[in-house]
């Protein structure tokens, strides 16, 4: 769990930020009134940082709904392209480990989990995708892959191609300039 508190100065940009992006998507979350999501933000002590880090590495979190099954809140990276802060990593520690040369920034599951979100899955990435309207236009981002998959050295992505979300693999060590990853969290 992150420790770390933000400056009052901060948090307040931040919440403002969530506000803001909360009147936006009205349409999407229902008629939740803000006050009581702000309350639930402050009762759990490292969502801030957590968000304060989406929205520092360009994911423009948002509430987008609640889980069906936990009824926890979900924030979610809304930016229209894969976060450019994300981006240059291959999909885990493992994978940025087998890499000799050329080594990416880092590692796509490593990343989220420091900052206390996880990848979407593919179900998800779909979900969002049909709601929000269509992101990763031109980017592509890290999708939690399934362990069949990865014990063979892969990793799946997606993106949003010609009128429809496209899921592909790559190997697991693989980076590039366009693929990030998109982040969830849960309130």
């Amino acid at each position: 769990m992150l420790k770390a508190k933000l400056n009052p100065a901060a948090l307040n940009a931040l919440t403002d930020q969530l506000h803001k992006r909360f009147d936006l998507l009205k349409n999407v979350h229902g008629q939740t009134v803000w006050n009581k999501i702000l309350k639930k933000l402050q009762e759990n002590s490292g969502t801030f940082l957590s968000l304060f880090q989406m929205e520092g590495t360009g994911g423009e979190p948002a509430l987008v709904g609640k889980d069906e099954h936990t009824k926890k809140l979900i924030f979610l990276d809304t930016a229209s392209e894969s976060p450019l802060g994300r981006r240059h990593l291959c999909y885990d520690e493992a994978a940025l480990d087998v890499r000799k040369e050329n080594k990416p920034t880092g590692a796509a599951l490593e990343s989220a989990s420091s900052m206390g979100i996880s990848l979407l899955e593919e179900h998800q990435y779909h979900h969002w995708q049909s709601v929000l309207g269509p992101f990763d236009q031109k980017t592509s981002s890290w999708l939690k892959t399934p362990e069949s998959v990865r014990q063979k050295g892969g990793a799946i992505f997606g993106d949003y191609r010609f009128g429809r979300v496209f899921i592909y693999h790559n190997g697991a060590s693989s980076y590039y300039g366009a693929r990030g990853f998109r982040g969830m969290l849960l309130v």
